[in-house]
């Protein structure tokens, strides 16, 4: 099914509104596609560029509200020295893990 895009995203809520029973329908079949990103570049300190995908403001919010729920359910499966990609940890958070067990070593 494709969806709208939207001129300014203050236009997203009612849209979405009306777009909602069939976006639920097609997510609990398994027949959401979501929709090729946009693709830019952003420049580099060093006069490169940097690839970058922007998700629509529907399958990033898809894409959210499964990651919270997802999180609930396995956050709590991993082990507590585990710092990448967690609500509260870093990879700094790791670094310094690591530190500390070698000190202690």
């Amino acid at each position: 099914m494709p969806y709208t895009t939207f001129d300014n995203n203050s236009q997203f809520p009612d849209t979405f509104r009306e777009l909602w029973p069939q976006i639920r329908s097609n997510l609990f079949e398994g027949t959401y596609a979501p929709s090729p990103v946009l693709r830019v570049e952003i420049p580099k300190p060093d006069g490169s560029k940097r690839p970058l995908g922007i998700p629509t403001v529907l399958d990033r919010m898809i894409q959210q509200a499964i990651a919270q729920v997802m999180g609930l359910i396995f956050d709590p499966l991993f082990s507590e020295s585990s710092c990448g990609f967690r609500p509260g940890r870093s990879a700094h958070d790791g670094v310094r893990l690591v530190k500390q067990f070698t000190c202690d070593v």
